[in-house]
C-alpha cells in the first residue's frame, strides 16, 4: 500500500498536526475542525492530508486517491459570485448545500467513516450556512467535517462555536520575512563559536551579547511578519467585525507566525548537530536532545502566556551552557 498523502512540508511535525495525527490514531477526532489561515493552499494541502489517513486506513483493502475516495464528499463556490448556494428544495442541483447535506447521513461505502471538506467556508450565504449549521448541531454518525476558510471571522458565530479550530500558517509567511534567513545564519554560526570554546570575560561578554541581539532581532522579526499578515488580512474582514474580534485574530496571527519561527530554530538546530552527530562528536551527542527537549518545554509554556522573548532567552542561555566547548 502507498504511503500516506504527506503533511505540508513547513507543518510536518508542528504542534497542531502532532494533536490531529494523535487524535485520528486513538479515534478521537472531532467530527467538525475550522482550518484556517493566510494560504488557501496550504489549508487544502493540510484537508487532504487529514481526510487520507481518515478514509484510508491502515485495515483499507485498497487505496483511493482522497477526491476518488467513494466516502469523500466536497462542496465549493460556484458561479462568478463565488458562493456556497443553498440549491433548490426539490430536485437541488449538483454543487449545493441541499445536494450535498443528505449525503453525508448515508452509511459509508468503503471506509469506516465519511469526510467531507467544504472549501471556502466563509462563502457560504446566508441559507446556506444556517441550513449546515442544524448539521453542525445534530452531525451525521460516523462522518468528520472540515472547513477550509482565509477568513474564519466572515463565519456565522454560531458555526465557529460549533468546531475545533486549527490555524496554520502560510509557508510563505516566514520566506518572505525580511531578517529571518540571516537570522538563522547568525544563530548557527552563534553555535559553531560556541563549540570552539569560549574562555575568557570578553569571548564570554561577546558571545552574551551575540545572544540578547539574537532574542532582539527575533521580536522584531516576529512584529514585522506579523504586521505585514494583518495588513493582509485585515482587508479580508466583513465590515461588522467587533475590535475584540479584530484583536482575536491578530493574535491568532502573531501565534501562528511565532510557531513558526520557532519550528525554524529547531530545524536550524537540527541542520548544524546532524554533521556532527555523524562525525562521533560527543559534545553534539549530549548537546542536541537536551536542546531540542529545551526548545520544546519553552515553546509549551507560551500556551500559558510566556513571553516569546523570555522562551528564546531561556533557550539560548541553555544553549550557550549546553554547546559551549569546555
Amino acid at each position: 500500500m502507498t504511503t500516506a498523502t504527506p503533511w505540508p512540508a513547513a507543518l510536518a511535525g508542528s504542534p497542531a498536526v502532532a494533536v490531529i495525527e494523535q487524535a485520528i490514531a486513538k479515534q478521537r477526532l472531532s467530527h467538525s475542525l475550522l482550518l484556517h489561515g493566510d494560504d488557501l493552499r496550504t489549508l487544502v494541502e493540510v484537508a487532504h492530508a487529514i481526510a487520507d489517513r481518515l478514509l484510508n486506513t491502515p485495515a483499507s483493502s485498497a487505496r483511493f486517491a482522497v477526491k476518488e475516495h467513494p466516502d469523500y464528499f466536497e462542496l465549493r463556490p460556484r458561479g462568478r459570485t463565488r458562493i456556497i448556494p443553498i440549491g433548490k428544495a426539490e430536485s437541488p442541483e449538483r454543487g449545493t448545500m441541499r445536494e450535498l447535506l443528505p449525503r453525508l447521513y448515508v452509511t459509508p461505502v468503503v471506509a469506516p467513516q465519511k469526510v467531507a471538506i467544504i472549501y471556502e467556508a466563509d462563502r457560504m450565504n446566508v441559507e446556506s450556512a444556517n441550513a449546515f449549521l442544524k448539521t453542525l448541531e445534530e452531525p451525521p454518525a460516523h462522518t468528520t467535517l472540515l472547513l477550509l476558510t482565509t477568513r474564519p471571522y466572515a463565519l456565522l458565530p454560531t458555526i465557529r462555536s460549533r468546531v475545533l479550530h486549527f490555524r496554520f500558517p502560510s509557508p510563505a509567511t516566514v520566506v518572505a520575512t525580511d531578517g529571518w534567513p540571516a537570522w538563522l545564519d547568525d544563530y548557527r554560526a552563534w553555535l559553531a563559536r560556541l563549540g570552539e570554546g569560549v574562555s575568557g570575560k570578553t569571548a564570554v561578554a561577546d558571545q552574551i551579547f551575540t545572544l540578547y541581539g539574537l532574542v532582539a532581532r527575533f521580536s522584531a522579526v516576529l512584529d514585522f511578519a506579523t504586521a505585514e499578515v494583518w495588513k493582509q488580512q485585515k482587508e479580508k474582514l466583513p465590515d461588522e467585525i467587533s475590535d475584540d474580534e479584530q484583536i482575536a485574530i491578530e493574535i491568532g496571527i502573531a501565534n501562528g507566525i511565532r510557531a513558526r519561527l520557532f519550528a525554524d530554530v529547531a530545524a536550524a538546530t537540527r541542520t548544524f548537530a546532524l554533521p556532527r552527530l555523524g562525525t562521533g562528536d560527543e559534545r553534539a551527542r549530549g548537546a542536541y536532545p537536551a536542546a531540542i527537549e529545551k526548545l520544546e518545554y519553552d515553546v509549551g509554556l507560551l500556551r500559558l502566556n510566556l513571553n516569546e522573548a523570555a522562551a528564546l532567552e531561556d533557550f539560548l542561555l541553555t544553549s550557550l551552557r549546553l554547546w559551549t566547548k569546555r
